[in-house]
């Protein structure tokens, strides 16, 4: 073959080729065969050869069944059963507001645009292909949201009203969607259950919402949280973004950030810069002051507080070295990665705070006065206070020698009595670095706060327990008939690193097994309460977090962790629903796809299948 021949072979080969994927993509890009209708609240799926009533799959979602494809279900909702189509580019808005609580508004209303913008699915780096050809009907509609404040509140707090009323009226070539909330952070949440209301419409090129809603909504829980432990691993501050986006779209208001633990310090401070010197994996996995205070503002306009954790007297150990090496003020931290592990700690690495350097007070007490100026204005702090082991302490020198000259004893409970010396020292200095204001203290379930002892080292006027323990624990009892006030995080259905192959040994890792979604669903902190109690304690039981501890977990693994299992949390805690998951299904696998839709790399949980045939998927 000549190369002339050659040549006019190649370009009849691409022309062909070409030629083919124009037709496939031309073919493809037709209206489905399918086509849905909503039957006693289930899609169901039909051939659309001509019936009549027949919508697409969005449309369908949207507006069948009670709640539509709402995420976490609201309290109470009447929606429309057809739908309007607009274009992004003709959302109108007003506010009527209050100081700072206008410019949150309109910080929020960006977002909700931004959100919209990602329901098409050629969305890149901010926009979206919007071509159309649109009929004159879509190109003339209007969506006008008209948001009303009354309340001037910028921050979330435990008294933190979050209650909305959302109304959704279409009439003509506008449709209107008032929203009246007390604080802005209802208002927030408004404007998410609004994105829900609109999705795309995948034969015009188009968004649609439904044409009529009207919406009465509030949490039942006040506190509704994550946990994301940046020590066993670094988390960069692109993921937990991330996270922070992902909590607003299943409006939970709570970030606990496990900062430090014994792995790794990864928390830079102006005035101790050896914590991180000594205790950051590396110079690049290192949260500097600029990096804090921007996820603190990040999640206040989402909505969502940043509590920042520093768990002590255990649970430290990398990063302390520096205070003997330079700095002469002994041994802050004692048993710092000693072996045998199994001896002085529950994993490797190994590290307490050491009781008899008074030093190790001084440094503490500089370590909160940063951490409450990058977190500022603080309403709770999380102390820790987990998992002592007591043979550490017992097989310190230093530490014994102190409990001997001072006649404290080395019995379980004279230590125990040191402990809670220690915590309430540090809750003193953690007041004076709020400058004089008291604020409730966080404490894990622990030695402190077993039988018998809890009152006795702790005030339930200062602290808050979480309870990380099994949900039949019978100190849940104990705690909520002494009156403290709990948060619940029980490791058999709100850990979401359990169920993985074991990182120490092998085998499953101590908490197995995996926590599904289901499991997650189901449980129900007021259950919980009234299995022991008789009472579900709605005084008492501030809320729950899911927990992400990253022995086996980064940056690759976050979402998939979290979520969806995260929304399902979130709607316990928002609606504590008295339905079984059963009924929540499909609208979360659509919430899991819509999350998907803004970024987030959600697990599957089911087949793309499922979700286009309601209800065929069960056992």
């Amino acid at each position: 073959m000549t190369k002339a021949l050659e040549v006019c072979w190649a370009v009849a080969l691409v022309g062909s080729l070409s030629f083919a994927l124009s037709a496939a993509t031309d073919f493809f890009a037709l209206p489905s065969p399918w086509g849905y209708r909503c039957d006693a609240g289930q899609c169901i799926k039909e051939d659309n050869s001509g019936l009549e009533g027949l919508v697409t799959l969005n449309t369908c979602k949207l507006t069948c069944g009670a709640y539509g494809v709402l995420w976490p279900r609201p309290t109470t909702a009447v929606l429309g059963s057809s739908v309007v189509e607009f274009l992004p580019s003709n959302v109108t808005h007003t506010t009527a507001c209050a100081g700072e609580v206008c410019a949150l508004l309109e910080t929020a209303i960006g977002i909700f645009k931004d959100n919209l913008q990602r329901y098409h699915p050629d969305y890149v780096d901010g926009s979206a292909p919007w071509d159309g050809p649109w009929d004159p009907v879509t190109l003339a509609h209007t969506l006008q949201i008209d948001v009303v404040v009354s309340g001037e509140e910028t921050r979330v707090t435990l008294d933190t009203d979050e209650s909305y009323d959302l109304s959704v009226q279409t009439s003509g070539d506008i449709t209107k969607a008032s929203i009246v909330a007390p604080t802005y952070f209802g208002a927030r949440h408004a404007l998410e259950t609004l994105s829900q209301l609109v999705d795309f419409q995948e034969n015009r090129d188009s968004l649609m919402i439904v044409t009529t809603a009207s919406i009465t909504d509030a949490p039942v829980f006040k506190y509704r949280g994550i946990i994301l432990d940046t020590s066993r691993n670094y988390i960069s501050v692109e993921s937990i973004r991330r996270t922070l986006d992902t909590m607003a779209a299943n409006k939970l208001n709570t970030f606990h950030w496990h900062i430090t633990d014994t792995h790794s310090f990864p928390l830079y401070l102006e005035t101790l810069p050896n914590m991180a010197y000594y205790g950051a994996y590396s110079s690049r996995e290192v949260y500097y002051p600029a990096d804090v205070r921007y996820l603190v503002e990040y999640g206040r306009v989402r909505g969502v507080r940043v509590l920042p954790e520093f768990d002590a007297p255990a649970h430290v150990g990398n990063g302390w070295q520096w205070a003997e090496k330079e700095a002469n003020l002994g041994k802050l931290a004692v048993c710092v990665n000693k072996e045998p592990w199994q001896s002085f700690c529950v994993e490797p690495p190994c590290g307490q705070l050491n009781l008899a350097n008074p030093n190790m007070y001084k440094v503490l007490g500089q370590l909160y006065d940063e951490m409450v100026q990058l977190f500022s204005p603080i309403d709770l702090f999380h102390f820790g206070g987990d998992e002592v082991n007591l043979n550490c302490w017992n097989t310190t020198e230093e530490i014994v020698t102190w409990m001997n000259s001072n006649n404290f004893g080395l019995e379980s409970d004279s230590y125990y009595q040191q402990w809670a010396i220690f915590q309430e020292k540090s809750r003193q200095l953690l007041t004076s670095a709020n400058g004089g204001k008291e604020v409730p203290g966080i404490l894990w379930t622990s030695h402190l706060t077993e039988a018998g002892r809890v009152d006795r080292f702790l005030n339930n006027s200062q602290y808050i327990i979480q309870i990380w323990s099994t949900g039949d624990d019978p100190v849940i009892g104990e705690l909520l008939n002494k009156n403290f006030r709990v948060i619940f995080s029980n490791y058999d259905a709100w850990y979401l690193d359990c169920g993985m192959g074991a990182w120490v040994g092998d085998g499953n890792n101590w908490c197995s097994p995996y926590k599904g979604w289901q499991k997650v669903y189901e449980n129900s902190p007021y259950d919980l309460a009234i299995s022991q109690t008789g009472s579900s304690h709605p005084d008492l039981i501030l809320g729950g977090e899911a927990a992400l501890w990253t022995e086996q977990a980064d940056d690759t693994a976050v979402d998939s962790k979290l979520w969806p299992r995260g929304s399902a949390l979130a709607e316990r805690l928002w609606t504590n629903p008295d339905s079984t998951w059963q009924a929540a299904e499909a609208r979360l696998i659509h919430h899991r796809q819509r999350l998907v839709k803004r970024g987030v790399m959600a697990e599957r949980i089911q087949p793309q299948w499922c979700h286009q045939n309601e209800g065929f998927c069960y056992l």
